[in-house]
């Protein structure tokens, strides 16, 4: 059984975990623009499920983290289910199975029914009594979101009962098959007119898609604070009622007045999306709907269910499209990630573009902004620009000419279609670059390269997450001097990063990258300015400590490696040569299956010797984060700067990072709310039990003195002269020095300003 225990032990682990969540959530903070809603005030956020998107849908754990990590005012949604003896029931679905363990607990119980004309085979509520159900545990439904909670032994809860334990601030039930439960002799009405008479519960919406039911409970609540919506389903489904389809109700929101003071639509009514997911321009829905006094309450937001290639898997900018976009705002939204609306509504919505700045957070591009267009192409370079980055970054690569060139990695093949070209006969294997076969930079001439179509980085394409698909193939590589014209005509960054790998084997083959790099730069005129800064990047401190001999740029030094910790000598050796460090997010917060297990203190280490902490990669899509960050990119950017205390972000995607730094709930102090407080590093892993549990993985190793010290560079070897690029290139003779495997990203190239703005 998992029912008064289960539930017991869930309220003590939850109020520990998220105790200092707990103590600002009830105080919120407010927002005084003007709201485009009905009643002009700020749209409402409603927690369907409870927190669906982590605890499973309806439970104890999913309403309580949705009450801590929400708005003060947030709705919780309850789909009310009637079981055999009439109690009714919080529960996502008709069907029990496929968000419980019902299937295993009566595996015997199995029906067959009608359900709007439709056969349906499952477990129904209708067959068992209440006390029957209290065997049953409540599970994750969503197969793609993690089931590592199940463990908990969250029972299903009567309404009543759900209402009791967590005392929400609104309370909306949902409706949803009325029909059904007539044919069985079970009144939906009945139950709902009992809870008028609990003068313990407050109601505050009543919402179905079939018009009998509510103009049955209509005169009921007329007089009343409870609110009753009209609930559309697809455009082409039969309202059971009225046997008109949905599309056709949507025509005649005088009759929907007469019975229902608002309704909830699908995003999709307002915002409809082409064939290949691109935004198409907004209905007139809200206003229509306005006009006639009816609240519109927009549905289906999910963080980790993609939308349209509009919002770069952003999901505050998708809800900013629906209460900010300065033509109408809805009234309210329906949410399995409520903490994320909360924010949008409370922090961002209202802000304007050029806000100052709350925080000192750097941000510094990832090949521009490489999430949107093909990396280091003028296009991800612009658009980077146009989103307020602070830093554009340029990794070096060498051509066969000499010519110093921006492109996310050595090997052609990862950023653009060289392997479709007439260049594919260039491919040769390297292993001390990388393993497996590429076509390399330095086997090509700057002006073969220039000629190749270049194709934009989708690094999580393995769930089928891709990037901006109409533009993966826009824009124009640049070489080294071309990034830094673009870059010292950008008044509003405040310098460039140039990052430098495979120096010792370049050298080797007769490539100076560090002098091409030091001549471009004084070409350029940046030996000669102070309005932008430079800074070199590299995970070979040679590199860095020639830098250190010739000029003042700032230096940076990459760990590649995922870290624990660092010897205190070696933070000293890193000092020597470096202003900087680059580390990866797990550097900061250790992480096993996706789930954070805790906070190392590399950040404060190396803080202490004065050096910059820099942290890559943030990525806008929800499977490159820890589930800790509720499939939201600002959770996490504010998680490893407030509770992280990193000294800047490498981001692929700066417009997300910039927008962060500027919302209005920062600087809060005891006042800042939960949807803006950073999680606290292992607590959703600690909720998981035994069973549950991912295997043990061992600690990040720590930094030692000889990862970090390295022999200086070796001379630049004479180089013979070079074939034909179109011609089969000789391999490159192996290295005699230490090898770096360098990481390859991916990423292409530009237009103008003009298309960027198109699209965004």
């Amino acid at each position: 059984m998992g029912s008064l225990r289960g539930i017991s032990v869930a309220i003590l682990v939850l109020q520990a975990l998220f105790a200092s969540v707990a103590l600002v959530s009830a105080q919120g903070s407010t927002n005084g623009s003007r709201w485009q809603t009905l009643n002009g005030k700020p749209p409402l956020v409603i927690a369907h499920g409870g927190f669906a998107g982590i605890f499973a849908s309806s439970s104890f754990g999913a309403y309580s983290l949705a009450l801590l990590t929400s708005l003060p005012n947030v709705i919780l949604w309850c789909d009310v289910q009637l079981t055999r003896d009439a109690a009714g029931i919080c529960f996502p679905d008709l069907k029990l199975d496929n968000n419980s363990d019902v299937a295993t607990v009566y595996s015997d119980r199995k029906r067959t029914y009608l359900v709007n004309g439709v056969s349906t085979n499952g477990w129904f509520s209708i067959d068992f009594t209440f006390k029957e159900l209290g065997n049953v545990i409540l599970n994750q439904g969503v197969y793609s979101r993690t089931n590592k909670f199940d463990g908990q032994s969250y029972p299903i809860m009567t309404v009543q009962n759900t209402y009791a334990q967590l005392n929400p601030p609104g309370f909306w039930l949902n409706i949803q098959h009325d029909a059904f439960y007539a044919q069985h002799n079970l009144s939906m009405r009945s139950f709902v007119l009992s809870l008028t008479r609990n003068a313990n519960l407050t109601i505050s919406y009543i919402s179905s898609p079939e018009v009998a039911f509510l103009q049955s409970i209509a005169p009921t609540f007329r007089r009343t604070a409870t609110n009753l919506v009209f609930r559309f389903l697809g455009q082409n489904d039969v309202e059971p009622s009225t046997y008109q389809t949905y599309g056709s109700l949507l025509q005649n929101m005088t009759f929907i007045k007469t019975f229902a003071s608002g309704i909830i639509v699908p995003k999709s009514y307002i915002w409809p999306v082409d064939s290949q997911l691109y935004l198409l321009p907004s209905t007139s829905l809200v206003l229509d709907a306005h006009r006639d006094g009816l609240q519109v309450f927009a549905s289906e937001f999910y963080n980790d269910v993609p939308f349209s290639f509009n919002y770069s898997y952003d999901p505050v900018a998708e809800y900013l499209q629906f209460v900010n976009n300065g033509q109408f705002s809805v009234d309210g939204v329906i949410s399995d990630f409520p903490i994320t609306p909360s924010a949008a509504i409370d922090c961002f919505a209202h802000l304007d573009r050029n806000a100052s700045k709350q925080v000192d957070l750097l941000v510094i591009s990832s090949n521009g902004a490489s999430g949107d267009f093909p990396g280091c192409t003028d296009l991800a370079y612009s658009k980077a620009i146009q989103d307020g980055v602070d830093v554009i970054d340029c990794p070096v690569q060498m051509a066969m000419d000499g010519t110093p060139i921006c492109m996310s990695s050595i090997n052609l093949i990862d950023s653009t279609k060289v392997a479709e070209s007439s260049f594919s006969n260039l491919t040769t294997t390297i292993p001390e670059i990388m393993q497996g076969s590429g076509i390399f930079t330095f086997n090509m001439s700057w002006n073969d390269i220039q000629s190749l179509t270049p194709v934009i980085s989708s690094p999580q394409s393995q769930y089928e997450l891709f990037r901006n698909p109409k533009f993966r193939n826009a824009g124009k590589l640049l070489s080294l001097s071309d990034f830094l014209t673009m870059a010292s005509n950008a008044s509003s960054i405040q310098g460039v990063l140039i990052s430098i790998e495979n120096a010792v084997f370049l050298a080797e083959q007769g490539f100076g990258v560090t002098d091409a790099v030091l001549n471009a730069l004084s070409k350029a005129g940046y030996n000669n300015q102070t309005a932008q800064k430079v800074m070199i990047q590299s995970s070979d401190s040679s590199v860095l400590m020639k830098f250190k001999s010739q000029t003042n740029y700032d230096l940076v030094y990459k760990i590649n490696e995922d870290i624990g910790g660092t010897q205190n000598s070696t933070v000293d050796d890193i000092k020597k040569f470096a202003t900087g460090v680059v580390i990866s997010k797990d550097s900061v917060f250790p992480v096993n299956s996706a789930f954070i297990t805790g906070v190392t203190s590399v950040v404060q280490r190396l803080q202490a010797a004065n050096l910059s902490v820099y942290a890559e990669t943030f990525s806008n899509e929800f499977t490159s984060q820890a589930w800790d960050f509720f499939s939201d990119a600002t959770v996490e950017i504010n998680s490893f700067f407030m509770g992280g205390g990193i000294n800047g972000v490498v981001t692929d995607f700066p417009k997300t990072s910039n927008r962060y730094r500027r919302n209005r709930c920062l600087n809060r102090g005891n006042r800042t709310p939960g949807y803006m407080s950073p999680v606290q590093p292992g607590s959703l892993y600690q909720l998981i039990t035994a069973a549950y549990l991912p295997p043990a993985e061992a600690p990040n190793p720590i930094l030692t003195d000889a990862d970090v010290v390295e022999p200086p560079l070796p001379p630049v070897v004479a180089r013979a002269p070079t074939s034909s690029p179109n011609s089969t290139a000789a391999a490159p003779r192996s290295p005699n020095g230490q090898p770096k495997v360098a990481a390859s990203v991916i990423l292409p190239l530009l237009t103008v300003v003009v298309a960027v703005c198109v699209l965004f």
